[in-house]
């Protein structure tokens, strides 16, 4: 099964800034899991396909679908445990 994560982010958002560093250590661990990161400036359609009303947003999916979705900063132990639901 195949685990995504998408991080919903914008150039201008300070709580994104902080988001980065934690979605970097968790991608170094998790080498398994696609993650991609989508620039809701850039890729409006995107953002909207998904709902995101608020910055940072991830979401965690895999082939069922979205398995958990978080709004503002999300910390390490929140991700992870939304990856080993999805099937990490």
């Amino acid at each position: 099964m195949s685990v995504n994560l998408k991080d919903f982010y914008a150039d201008w958002c300070g709580p994104c800034k902080t988001q980065d560093p934690i979605l970097e250590e968790i991608s170094e661990a998790y080498p398994e899991v696609a993650f991609e990161k989508v620039n809701v400036d850039e890729d409006q359609e995107t953002a909207n396909e998904y709902q995101v009303r608020s910055l940072p947003t991830l979401v965690v999916e895999n082939d069922d679908g979205i398995v958990e979705r978080f709004v503002g900063v999300t910390q390490r132990d929140d991700i992870e445990s939304a990856l080993q639901e999805a099937g990490v």
